[in-house]
């Protein structure tokens, strides 16, 4: 717009320098301080030019430089200084101190503009020309609109044209006229493709007939209607258009007549006193005939029907307003839904009844551990004491006494010892109870017998011996940790033990320990969420890792984590690891049991939801394709798990038996769960300070 309004002034500026020369008209004020501006511009340019040829010039007199100066002034009047740089963006020129050139090739020097934007606002409410006044961007000097170029502008804002005397209106000029003349208005012969058909054309339509005559395009009859434009649309459904539409619906059905409808029914259909009495009682919608049965000894003495009109009328609106939307109903089996299973009994053995009941706590009995050879149980509880069990007799044989709430309780799984962790407070304990063979208690003994290596990557752990009293009962080692241990899980060559502190403000989450060297470890410098429990492969150097949420596998040779499982649950309580080392089952305590595939997904491959409450553990089988878990809610649920050696068949899972009998104390109901290492048995742990045998 502002190279418009330039180019608007610099015409008007020409037409009145011409003026100024025939010395018809004399400049406005706004135009004089326009020209005068530029003339402080141009005089500006001329003395710079001036004063980079100084060296080249002979200095002069005074006056000579006055009279030259006054010439140089009215001739920059008298010039057109437009500014020449075309359609170049003024942009480019927002460095140099000049703003383009005139027709004679001299700089336009850049005006000097100190206005802020106070004086902005002053000029805007004491200027009364401050809103017809446009600065101009090739020049850099503001330009005061006169009011001709002001009702210009308007005009063309509103879409009219610029000169006021122009008539959009006036009369076209009718170069054709519309009569028919006898000569044509060109000389120009006809083409050639005008009066000649064309091969394309008959190309198409040769192939066209040739399809028509080889039956490959079948032109479609069109028999004409002999019933005319309206036709009874239910008369004949057979030939109707509806008939051959898959969403169909036939017309419904008149009810055919019954003996009661009969000129001579039989006495059984006739009404008497009562049932006619009855009859007129009711609400004609309510009547189960719309009529009442009469006799009559012949056809002749039939009179005429008077609700024959009615009916035939109540006929036509059942065709009228009968629904036509069909509902697309799926006539499925429920039993097909169902996956097909196998039934429970072909899926034995696995425990069903309730055996063997082991009293003797007094507290909860918090964890369970099943010996090696499946002859001895041990259970830790609140009570402070680890109890040795008998497992076909239910007797205890021994009962320590550590002092403290105990956690957790694992048995070694190395059948060539007989060792057994405990966990209270900050302190694993390794107890030998001496159960078994000499050979056992022996071997027992030289892993135990180890030196102290002392390393400063386990931080602030002691290893010590035990003398006295706590060795005669049968604590041979002490594993002073930094934080309460909530869990301990040992290596399947039992040399190794892994010790669970949860603790989101600390590093030292998981250690592990080695028994015959006795030095202890930190494998994670850093521990991502809040590890709940951890667990060794039974047959590869992987670890696993579970958090409130995820499952992470770690490779112990490459010091690196391989894969990330997904649980899908808010916290996850319980892990335990196939006997295969592919699969591994995670409880929650949203009442969730996650089925891991390791070599399907990272996600669960199946979800159960069977328990009410918080699952608080789960456990594989080591030889039985069973696991199980327990729950809050008092249960235990044994399920059917077959893994195949397939990896395109799924594995197998089946409820098989619920399994009840602890009572809920305190809002808790079972606590652990662990099967017999040789046998379809199971055992659970409860808060009713009981252990019991389901086999």
């Amino acid at each position: 717009m502002s190279r418009c309004f330039t180019q608007i002034f610099n015409f008007n500026n020409n037409n009145k320098a011409a003026d100024e020369d025939g010395g018809d008209e004399d400049l406005t004020d706004s135009e004089e301080s326009v020209f005068s501006g530029l003339e402080d511009s141009g005089s500006d340019s001329e003395d710079e030019e001036e004063g980079e040829d100084e060296e080249s010039v002979e200095d002069d007199d005074d006056d000579d430089e006055e009279d030259e100066d006054e010439s140089v002034k009215t001739e920059q009047v008298q010039q057109d200084i437009r500014n020449t740089v075309g359609n170049v963006p003024m942009e480019w020129y927002k460095d140099f101190p000049h703003i383009g050139y005139d027709l004679d090739g001299r700089k336009i020097y850049r005006p000097i503009r100190n206005k802020d934007e106070l004086d902005h606002f002053l000029d805007k409410m004491e200027n009364p020309d401050y809103w017809k006044t446009v600065h101009d961007k090739q020049t850099g000097s503001d330009i005061v609109l006169s009011d001709e170029q002001v009702e210009l502008v308007n005009r063309l804002q509103r879409g009219q044209f610029g000169d006021v005397n122009f008539n959009e209106y006036q009369p076209t000029v009718e170069f054709f006229t519309k009569d028919v003349m006898i000569h044509p208005v060109t000389n120009r012969p006809a083409d050639k493709r005008s009066f000649i058909p064309s091969l394309l054309e008959k190309e198409k339509v040769s192939k066209l007939v040739h399809a028509i005559k080889m039956g490959w395009i079948k032109p479609r009859r069109v028999e004409p209607d002999s019933r005319g434009r309206f036709y009874d649309l239910w008369a004949n459904e057979d030939s109707s258009i509806l008939s051959n539409h898959r969403m169909h619906l036939p017309a419904p059905k008149v009810q055919l007549p019954g003996h009661q409808e009969s000129y001579n029914p039989p006495p059984e259909y006739l009404f008497t006193e009562e049932e006619l009495s009855l009859w007129e009682q009711q609400d004609p919608s309510d009547r189960k005939l719309p009529f009442v049965p009469r006799r009559f000894s012949n056809l002749r003495q039939v009179p005429a029907y008077q609700r024959f009109i009615h009916e035939r009328f109540e006929r036509c609106l059942d065709l009228y307003l009968c629904p036509r939307q069909r509902k697309m109903r799926v006539n499925v089996n429920p039993e097909d839904l169902i996956p097909k299973l196998p039934k429970p009994k072909d899926l034995q053995p696995f425990p069903t009844t309730q055996s063997l009941v082991y009293r003797g706590h007094t507290g909860l009995v918090r964890s369970i551990s099943v010996s090696p050879s499946g002859q001895w149980l041990a259970s830790g509880s609140d009570d402070g004491s680890v109890k040795f069990w008998e497992v076909c007799s239910s007797r205890c044989i021994k009962t320590v006494q550590v002092g403290g709430a105990v956690k957790d309780v694992s048995w070694n799984p190395n059948p060539s010892v007989c060792l057994l962790a405990v966990a209270l407070d900050s302190v694993v304990l390794v107890l030998s109870p001496s159960l078994g063979d000499k050979q056992v208690v022996s071997s027992s003994e030289r892993l135990l017998s180890g030196e102290q290596e002392p390393t400063e990557e386990a931080g602030p752990v002691i290893w010590s011996d035990t003398e006295g009293e706590e060795l005669n009962r049968g604590v041979r080692l002490k594993i002073h940790h930094p934080k309460a241990v909530h869990q301990v899980a040992w290596h399947a060559k039992g040399d190794y033990l892994a010790s669970v502190m949860p603790d989101n403000s600390s590093h030292l989450q998981v250690l592990i320990h080695q028994l015959s060297r006795r030095r202890s470890q930190n494998p994670f410098r850093k521990n991502k969420g809040l590890v709940q429990c951890v667990s060794f492969h039974p047959l590869r150097p992987y670890f696993f890792v579970a958090t409130q949420r995820s499952v992470r596998i770690y490779n112990l040779v490459k010091q690196e984590m391989t894969k990330k499982l997904q649980a899908n649950s808010k916290w996850i309580s319980s892990m335990s690891v196939h006997p295969g080392g592919d699969h591994v089952i995670c409880g929650s305590y949203d009442c969730r049991l996650s089925w891991f595939d390791l070599d399907l997904s990272t996600k669960p491959y199946k979800m159960l939801r069977h328990h009410k409450k918080a699952v608080r553990g789960v456990a594989y089988h080591r030889n039985y394709p069973l696991f199980a878990s327990a729950s809050d809610d008092g249960s235990v649920i044994v399920c059917h798990g077959t893994v195949y050696n397939d990896l395109l068949q799924n594995p197998l899972i089946v409820p098989v038996k619920v399994l009840k009998g602890h009572v809920i104390t305190h809002d808790l109901g079972v606590l652990d769960v662990t099967f017999h290492p040789t046998q379809p048995w199971i055992f659970s742990s409860g808060a009713d300070a009981t252990v019991r045998l389901f086999t």
